[in-house]
């Protein structure tokens, strides 16, 4: 393998370093992006009850905000519900719009690994043709090897830009559909929250 990115030439060093921000990338996103981290089970009906019973205090509120994403935007909701439905309902739509921001974090990164990986590689093919004319202009034909080391120069950079590139685009892709699907579930939430609190919905608990 160590052969194999050697023969790849200078080139393979940014292609490698892109393939391990994508994977830290990657990595990190499939875990602050799970499902239970930013909408934790039965947070509605929890935060409801404490506010029927009186419960949520201050300190129980920044509990909320700094728990989960859901928790910020319904402490957000909770903050402003005295100013009324419509403030409310706004407050609670700007955090949303922050919160997607925070959950898009390094995506744009990762977007960047997907579009510039393959023109490394592509660099690296202009770089190993170049090498191969180049020696066929000094050597002639007949020297093969020195033809072949610029050929797999040209291939070996191609394929691993491609091959970094093609599953960090999906990761991309994925993600931002995940982040999508979390967004509109959020609001959701806060939605009902506004309703109840004003009496246009049931008990969540119910």
């Amino acid at each position: 393998m160590l052969e194999i990115v050697q023969s790849g030439g200078w080139l393979m060093v940014p292609i490698l370093l892109c393939s391990v921000i994508a994977a830290a990338i990657s990595g990190e996103r499939l875990w602050s992006l799970q499902r239970k981290r930013v909408l934790p089970d039965n947070l509605l009906p929890q935060t409801w009850t404490m506010l029927k019973n009186n419960d949520m205090d201050s300190q129980k509120l920044r509990e909320l905000r700094s728990g989960s994403a859901l928790g910020s935007v319904l402490a957000t909701g909770i903050a402003n519900a005295r100013r009324g439905r419509d403030v409310m309902k706004q407050a609670m739509e700007e955090a949303s719009s922050q919160v997607s921001h925070e959950l898009e974090r390094y995506l744009t990164a990762l977007g960047i690994i997907a579009s510039i990986a393959p023109l490394l590689g592509l660099l690296g093919t202009v770089v190993g043709m170049i090498k191969v004319f180049t020696e066929l202009m000094s050597e002639g034909a007949g020297n093969a090897n020195l033809l072949a080391g610029g050929i797999s120069q040209a291939l070996i950079t191609t394929a691993a830009g491609l091959s970094i590139a093609i599953p960090a685009l999906m990761f991309h892709r994925f993600f931002l559909r995940r982040v999508d699907e979390l967004v509109v579930s959020i609001e959701q939430e806060a939605g009902k929250l506004a309703d109840i609190m004003h009496g246009d919905a049931e008990d969540p608990r119910l």
